[in-house]
């Protein structure tokens, strides 16, 4: 099954985590390739990332210590085409990748991504329980099939990016 590869190494201060690649982006190689997805925009206009990037570059993402994955690898035209089993075998092999890979921060792409992956319901923002010693925030989904309202998008955004911050100058503050 072809698919797209993580972006991932040890010690990220953040690691994105989408539910699965579309079709079209595993054709074009590139997460977050769909036309007017605004994922990329909004990373850079909310300080998440200090330089704009477009989908031909999801890997420079890793030179800002930001890796990328997707709950589930199996592409679908549609997330509706994924089954429970999907769903499981995604849960513990994301469980797998985040111990390992120790990000500081994990961020969910969608609520449903963290839904399916914590099988419990969550709201949009930070999550009370950390996960792997990571602080877990919840975006509203950037993809097409999910259009909320762009102003809330940037709003979690910018939280994102300031718990980013807060967390990064914490860990810099800790004697060694």
């Amino acid at each position: 099954m072809k698919t797209l590869p993580d972006h991932l190494r040890k010690g990220m201060k953040l690691v994105i985590v989408g539910c699965n690649p579309t079709e079209s982006s595993v054709r074009t190689g590139h997460y977050y390739s769909g036309r007017g997805n605004p994922f990329w925009p909004v990373l850079f206009e909310t300080g998440v990332i200090p330089e704009p990037l477009e989908y031909r570059d999801d890997k420079r993402i890793i030179e800002f210590a930001i890796g990328l994955t997707d709950l589930v690898k199996r592409p679908t035209r549609t997330v509706e085409e994924l089954t429970r089993e999907d769903y499981a075998e995604g849960r513990i092999v994301l469980s797998q990748k985040l111990g390992e890979y120790a990000p500081h921060v994990i961020a969910f792409n969608g609520r449903s991504v963290y839904e399916q992956f914590a099988q419990r319901r969550a709201k949009l923002g930070l999550q009370k329980e950390p996960l792997y010693g990571a602080k877990v925030y919840v975006l509203p989904a950037t993809d097409s099939q999910h259009s909320q309202n762009p102003k809330d998008r940037v709003l979690h955004f910018r939280k994102l990016a300031a718990l980013i911050r807060k967390v990064e100058d914490s860990r810099d503050a800790k004697p060694l």
